[in-house]
């Protein structure tokens, strides 16, 4: 949801004096004044063990914020990646004086918000509960109970995420960009891995709060209805004899961009667009002399609706939803970065639309209106975040860490309304980079691919991982025994697959199928029946209880499916996509001139090396399918739908492979979907009985 605050500024007129003025409406209004900021110095004290505290004294409303920040700066975890942020997620699970269910009930009781994290914490409460909310949050901090339940239940969920992150195009791509400009061996470019996780330990979690978790180099900034002197003596209270290791902020060497602009691209075959990313590493603490220049450079070129960026891509070519550029900042180097989400088939145009606004930047071609408006924009922004404690208190803590000067802020609209078009252009040139950028694209090769050439551009390909793939021959040889070999093909890898089930001629005798299975989803667990007759007849039945929650039929022409009591037909592509079916084994028909099936190369699910299988249906939809390399049995597929401006990708992962008959049947499917993960048992199948045409009538 969108909420959109409409800010009106202006003097009172009269009735008659505003009758008789004349407006000239072909004009676009003058701006007006740029709001004066008035913003408190901050009162300071300084505890002796590390702990710099800073109270912005403001009694407009009866509630107080609080956030303690530790400043370490970015920290290389190496194996050990995501063990911070396991450690933050744990501050939130108990304490060793309160329990995780009583904490949470006493902070609901009072309506407050304590919030926990990998380098500190936060509370926000009316005053009256304040001092409580404050003293729970010192408490879940100095501390954490650390239960092992807690930590196995966290673990898993960031696996799950993880899981769902690999087939995202627009993860894929932060996570690459990341680790080829800073190196992957960075605090900047390191990155979570199913791995990474999976070794993580209750101690290396115990070890990494020891190791970072402490008052050295903490801030705590009060803002609200609350008294320096009272602030000062509730921080005493609370943190007044804690003691942690003595930390330093680690110096971290600049990375040099790439000698010449190259393209990084990473395949994605089921991907439906392009994830394109243009960026070059640059440096642009607060206190740059260039920092409000470039901040009104990025904003024209790409910090919204009516940028060049967005007004190219999409309003003039129609290649995107948006396009859009930022402007990183801090003591660390940090990026310039321009993105896109276009149609595969518009890639290599896309980028090349891309690369021409960040010249025009570089080359002036900025006009005053732009310049105007942009300016307008941030006084209006700037003086409606004032309005935010929590905006104020970070404004405090920065003039703190940065070493501004105090009037930092106050005068920070004043140096943007004095920038010129000559100084947008100067910037533009100094840190929009033409000849030393890193495009990066994640997509499907086969469509993107062709067309990238024509830019001109070397073009180096990687995995999801950010490790360089290396070209094969187009036939890999395997060794079947010690005397003969055999390419591998999709025709080798369905017979392989076909094999290890129980023969294609077993599978060609399943007319129908009838199985019990067991949904698992947030927390609840539902039952279900499934009906299947060859070709593609199908009919599915989940129930919570006795209540039935989804039905779907498809007879082979026609189908619907009911869901909360609402019935709705298949539409003309579902109807399409259920044809696609041509047998209840659909591996029987891969190689056929129905189908188009060709091989990726190879690829891993889990621990498990496998074979990746590209296949085009009649309809036209397209899946990845991952199949053992040991064993031939299918592990995983993955199908990629449009919703809304993104793309979300399907997947199955398919294990406990059980015989039926003459035929294996994986008894567990684990399908995700976005966010959401559902795990399905089958409880009882039956081949060839239980099923009639009479089913799907």
């Amino acid at each position: 949801m969108y909420k959109i605050l409409f800010l009106f500024l202006g003097a009172t007129l009269t009735i008659n004096g505003f009758s008789q003025e004349k407006i000239d409406r072909s004009k676009q209004p003058k701006a007006g004044p740029a709001p004066t900021i008035t913003i408190k110095d901050p009162v300071i004290y300084n505890l002796p063990n590390g702990i710099t505290i800073l109270v912005v004294e403001n009694h407009k409303l009866p509630k107080v914020n609080a956030t303690l920040s530790i400043d370490r700066g970015p920290l290389v975890e190496g194996k050990k990646a995501g063990v911070n942020g396991m450690m933050g997620g744990m501050l939130g699970e108990g304490t060793t004086k309160t329990p995780k269910a009583t904490f949470d009930q006493a902070i609901d009781e009072m309506g407050a918000n304590v919030s926990l994290f990998e380098s500190g914490g936060f509370a926000s409460a009316l005053s009256r509960y304040f001092d409580k909310a404050f003293m729970m949050m010192a408490e879940a901090i100095q501390s954490p109970a650390f239960p092992q339940e807690s930590f196995d239940k966290l673990k898993t969920q960031k696996l799950t995420g993880l899981k769902s992150n690999e087939k995202s195009a627009a993860m894929i791509s932060a996570r690459v960009v990341g680790a080829l400009s800073y190196g992957k061996n960075s605090a900047q470019g390191e990155f979570e891995t199913e791995e990474s996780i999976k070794a993580l330990t209750l101690a290396d979690v115990k070890k990494a709060y020891q190791d970072n978790i402490s008052p050295s180099r903490a801030y705590l900034t009060f803002v609200g209805d609350i008294t320096p002197e009272a602030a000062k003596a509730l921080a005493i209270k609370a943190f007044g004899n804690w003691k942690g290791v003595k930390m330093s902020l680690q110096e971290i060497p600049n990375v040099d961009n790439v000698k010449e602009t190259e393209i990084d691209f990473i395949d994605l075959p089921t991907a439906v667009q392009g994830e394109i990313k243009v960026s070059n590493l640059i440096n642009n603490p607060l206190s740059n002399p260039d920092y409000h220049a470039l901040a009104i450079a990025n904003q024209i070129l790409g910090g919204g609706a009516e940028s060049k960026l967005f007004m190219n891509l999409r309003e003039k070519h129609g290649f995107t939803y948006g396009s859009y550029s930022t402007v990183g900042t801090g003591r660390f180097q940090t990026q310039f970065s321009s993105s896109a989400q276009v149609r595969s088939e518009k890639a290599d145009s896309a980028v090349a639309e891309i690369l021409n606004e960040i010249n025009n930047m570089r080359e002036g071609k900025i006009t005053a209106e732009e310049l105007n408006n942009t300016k307008a924009k941030y006084n209006g922004s700037f003086a409606l975040g004032m309005e935010d404690p929590e905006r104020t208190a970070s404004y405090a803590t920065n003039i703190l860490i940065n070493n501004l000067p105090k009037d930092y802020y106050r005068t920070f609209l004043q140096k943007i309304n004095a920038v010129t078009v000559e100084d947008v252009q100067r910037v533009s040139k100094k840190y929009f980079e033409k000849n030393n950028s890193r495009i990066v694209i994640v997509g499907n090769g086969s469509k993107i691919l062709p067309n990238l050439s024509r830019l001109g551009f070397p073009i180096k390909k990687y995995d999801k991982y950010a490790n360089p793939v290396v070209e094969k021959a187009n036939e890999i040889n395997i060794k079947e025994t010690e005397k003969t070999t055999e390419a591998v093909s999709a025709s080798s890898i369905i017979a392989s697959y076909l094999k290890a089930i129980g023969g294609k001629d077993e599978a060609m005798k399943i007319n129908t199928m009838k199985t019990s299975f067991t949904m698992e989803i947030q927390g609840m667990s539902l039952k279900g029946t499934d009906m299947k007759m060859a070709p593609n007849k199908n009919r599915t039945e989940v129930k919570m209880g006795e209540a039935t929650v989804m039905e779907k039929m498809f007879d082979g022409i026609k189908g619907y499916q009911v869901q909360g009591g609402k019935k709705e037909e298949m539409d003309e592509k579902e109807i399409k996509e259920a044809q696609d079916e041509k047998a209840l084994i659909p591996q029987l028909f891969y190689i056929s001139k129905d189908y188009q099936a060709s091989y990726l190369g190879t690829g891993k699910v889990g621990e498990e090396d496998t074979y990746k299988l590209k296949v085009t249906a009649p309809s036209g939809k397209v899946s990845v399918e991952y199949y053992s390399i040991k064993s031939g049995l299918l592990l995983r597929d993955e199908t990629t739908m449009e919703a809304k401006e993104t793309e979300i990708t399907i997947s199955a992962d398919y294990s406990n492979y059980t015989k039926v008959g003459n035929i294996l049947i994986p008894f567990t499917t684990v399908r995700a979907f976005g966010e959401q993960e559902m795990t399905f048992t089958l409880d009882e199948v039956k081949v060839n009985e239980g099923v009639t045409e009479a089913d799907f009538k």
